[in-house]
């Protein structure tokens, strides 16, 4: 086969590797890693929209492993599903400070960014995704910004 077939062949196999399905409701988290009994539950229960259990087994997760930018990110993401815009801001800006790159953190603050009609603040949020983001800049939490960007852009007239 020629050099060129194989290398368009690998990038097609890498391009499906990468796209996800954007309709996806799941939160934006490495589920592969589980670190804590406490995260694992706290996973199962967003993944169950019990929002509610998911603080109880987080809050646990984070006492076991405070360092743990998937811990804060899912407990931003579950007190924000609460209404807990506060709480659910302060996780997220620590998942952010201890991973600068956690996409999920960077989507999930920038649609939190879009509840309080911080417009400017979602873009900065979608700029960052553009660079954590290993696929030429493109993956499915900056996808899944970007459609909630324009979405809040088009409510707003």
């Amino acid at each position: 086969m020629k050099p060129i077939v194989i290398l368009f062949a690998m990038g097609f196999g890498l391009a499906l590797m990468q796209s996800r399905a954007l309709a996806d409701d799941r939160p934006s988290v490495d589920f592969s890693k589980p670190k804590s009994p406490g995260l694992d539950a706290g996973r199962k229960a967003v993944e169950a929209k019990d929002f509610k259990a998911a603080l109880g087994h987080l809050t646990q997760a984070a006492k076991e492993t405070p360092e743990d930018a998937d811990v804060h990110n899912l407990l931003g993401y579950s007190y924000r599903k609460l209404g807990q815009l506060g709480p659910a801001m302060e996780h997220y800006r620590l998942a952010l400070k201890l991973d600068p790159n956690h996409r999920g953190a960077h989507e999930y603050i920038g649609e939190l960014y879009l509840e309080l009609g911080q417009l400017d603040n979602a873009e900065k949020q979608l700029q960052a995704l553009q660079k954590a983001c290993p696929w030429f800049g493109r993956c499915e939490e900056y996808e899944d910004l970007k459609e909630e960007i324009v979405k809040h852009k088009a409510r707003r007239g």
